[in-house]
């Protein structure tokens, strides 16, 4: 039998990490000291009160049913009672969250409920590659939203074509972004908002690092008066509670798209299991134990030994505000998969390639900040060995 991969994943641009990452594996299995700054994975355990939460809920035969289309209700109930305590934003549990796999669950099916083929997707680069594969996923037109660091990072909102903006039918926006570690305020949110309304285009807000931030809060799109008129937003408890591998995120704001999201999501998944939900609860509710504003501490530390260390050896680096990224420039005259092969082979440091983010990304590389201080101070120390 002879057969080749749907047009779908054909029209998705190539994986440029593959020869990094069997390089990488590579490298660990002949027994070399790798240095990982590259996955975006939390090192720590998720909290014990969480882990204790769970326990208890898989003992309840309860849990052990289907699990509750849009969410288990105390779920949606924990993350309302937290966007509007975090945020000052008021929602309806029932009609304005759905409980969602991650968020990468909810950010990859929105356009199948929401976007016609055809249809224009405005996409930030660089950016998360979920979004342009959704986007392709559904038939929809990916328009592609280069972002600088000139700009901040931003999307220039007022550069954006009127007959794009015509066709258009929904805009990705990051922030605090991945993998730039750039923010945004309520003023460009709130430009962002009237643009939309202005335009009818959906905005979807990937706000998975909302709570990795040092300094300031950072705030929700859902602030900005109107926003739910044509916003949804995506959170995670994945990277705020070291629960990447359990796989529970929500999506707030507007309501018919929330139902729309519910009903594609009806057709594709059952839901995260109830016992999961429960430990989302138990996660929610203890957002600010101690633990968790000393895991924030954590993160800072090691973006200050990064951060300096880097500029130490003389590279462009800007301190992130949030997020566990830190994105730099590549030496002068070398391009991002060549830096990061060399640092590879050369020092057994692991960084991603900025060329993996789009095309934007290019000259730059992003370092994950998921070892201990000791572990980047080494990091630091190997890097300043190679010679470009």
């Amino acid at each position: 039998m002879h057969w080749e991969k749907s047009d779908r994943l054909k029209a998705l641009p190539p994986y440029l990490f593959v020869e990094i990452d069997r390089a990488k594996r590579q490298a660990i299995a002949a027994g070399r000291d790798v240095i990982n700054l590259g996955v975006g994975d939390p090192d720590r355990p998720t909290f014990g009160f969480i882990v204790e939460a769970m326990r208890k809920a898989v003992g309840d035969p309860a849990t052990h049913c289907y699990p509750f289309d849009e969410g288990v209700p105390q779920f949606r109930q924990a993350a309302a009672a937290f966007m509007l305590k975090r945020y000052g934003v008021e929602l309806d549990p029932t009609a304005e969250i759905i409980t969602s796999i991650g968020s990468k669950d909810a950010i990859a099916h929105l356009p199948l409920a929401v976007v016609n083929p055809g249809e224009v997707v405005l996409i930030p680069r660089p950016g998360y590659p979920v979004y342009n594969s959704a986007s392709v996923f559904a038939g929809a037109e990916p328009h592609y939203l280069n972002l600088t660091a000139e700009g901040n990072w931003q999307a220039d909102i007022d550069a954006i074509d009127d007959e794009i903006a015509r066709r258009a039918r929904m805009i990705y926006v990051n922030y605090p972004n991945n993998p730039t570690a750039a923010g945004a305020d309520l003023g460009w949110y709130e430009k962002l908002i009237a643009w939309a309304r202005d335009n009818e285009i959906i905005v979807a807000a990937d706000a998975a690092y909302n709570e990795v931030y040092f300094e300031t809060p950072p705030p929700s799109i859902l602030q900005v008066p109107g926003a739910k008129d044509v916003a949804v937003e995506f959170h995670s408890l994945s990277k705020t509670f070291n629960m990447t591998g359990w796989r529970i995120g929500w999506v707030a704001g507007n309501a018919e798209v929330i139902a729309a999201l519910a009903a594609v999501k009806g057709n594709v998944d059952s839901g995260q299991f109830n016992a999961v939900q429960w430990a989302g609860v138990a996660a929610l509710e203890g957002s600010e134990r101690e633990e968790i504003l000393q895991q924030r501490q954590l993160y800072q530390d090691r973006r200050d030994a990064l951060c300096a260390g880097l500029a130490k050896l003389g590279y462009e680096v800007s301190t992130p505000a949030a997020t566990f990224y830190v994105w730099c420039r590549c030496p002068d005259g070398i391009d991002s998969m060549t830096f990061a092969k060399r640092c590879l082979s050369e020092a057994d440091v692991v960084f991603i390639p900025g060329i993996g983010f789009g095309p934007t990304g290019e000259g730059y590389f992003r370092a994950a900040l998921t070892v201990e201080v000791e572990r980047i101070d080494e990091a630091v120390e190997r890097l300043g060995k190679i010679s470009w």
